[in-house]
């Protein structure tokens, strides 16, 4: 995959949209074990500002968990793969969804899990995600026996939809799409080209919407369906970043 070159993408011009865990932070072996440096943080504040507000995370984190990795610094965001927005740096978080996962399904997801040694559950309140990294079966297992216990309910309608070593259990009717949609109807984005660089196919809908606006996406570390280029690992997309913010 080719990298974007920054010097063809003038600052008053675009919006750029980041996710978070293997975009611009490598994969840890749990989400609360990743670290941020205070250089990657700086490095955010300095593009920010360059690209006049017009900078957005859009993560499957929650946007409280975003404010607390990359603390001090609080940028407009998107949380939980469209779930909950943020229009202004450190103004109110609005939910998208209308309304969270039942109790019920998160109890009987974790009895679920126990049959996987080594499998591990966050409950996102939009979102339930299920990691595998250490659990000793394999994708297609688990991914069988998900969509077994989505099948099974009757209370709620739910999707499921693949990450690295992680499934997400959501509701229908919010994406991360939809997210960068809202977004670009609003200052500083209205009128500028949006820029998405994901990961993962859970961000699909994200690169669908910007290549329907006229924008352009990329991947990291893997080849998404209809992106411009790609960055090989975090690291690279990194140093895109600093040379987009000079």
């Amino acid at each position: 995959m080719n990298e974007p070159d920054a010097a063809q993408f003038g600052a008053d011009a675009v919006g750029l949209f980041l996710d978070v865990d293997g975009t611009i932070v490598d994969f840890a072996p749990t989400p609360d074990s990743v670290r941020v440096s205070n250089g990657l943080i700086n490095s955010l504040a300095s593009l920010d500002g360059r690209l006049g507000g017009a900078l957005a995370f859009v993560s499957g984190r929650p946007i409280e968990q975003l404010d607390g990795l990359f603390a001090p610094l609080k940028l407009r965001a998107s949380g939980v793969h469209g779930g909950e927005i943020r229009f202004e740096p450190g103004g109110a978080i609005t939910t998208l969804s209308q309304k969270q996962l039942p109790n019920e399904v998160w109890e009987d997801l974790q009895k679920l899990i126990a049959n996987f040694p080594g499998a591990f559950a966050e409950n996102k309140r939009f979102s339930f995600a299920v990691h595998y990294r250490f659990a000793n079966t394999s994708a297609i297992e688990i991914r069988a026996a998900l969509q077994s216990f989505l099948r099974q309910r009757t209370d709620v309608k739910l999707e499921l939809s693949p990450g690295h070593l992680v499934y997400e259990i959501k509701v229908p009717g919010f994406d991360k799409g939809g997210a960068i949609e809202r977004f670009m109807t609003r200052q500083p984005f209205a009128g500028r080209m949006p820029i998405f660089v994901a990961d993962d196919a859970v961000d699909q809908p994200g690169v669908d919407k910007v290549t329907e606006l006229g924008g352009v996406a990329y991947s990291v570390g893997t080849e998404l369906s209809g992106v411009s280029g790609g960055f090989s690992r975090p690291k690279a997309v990194l140093a895109w970043l600093e040379r987009l913010a000079r």
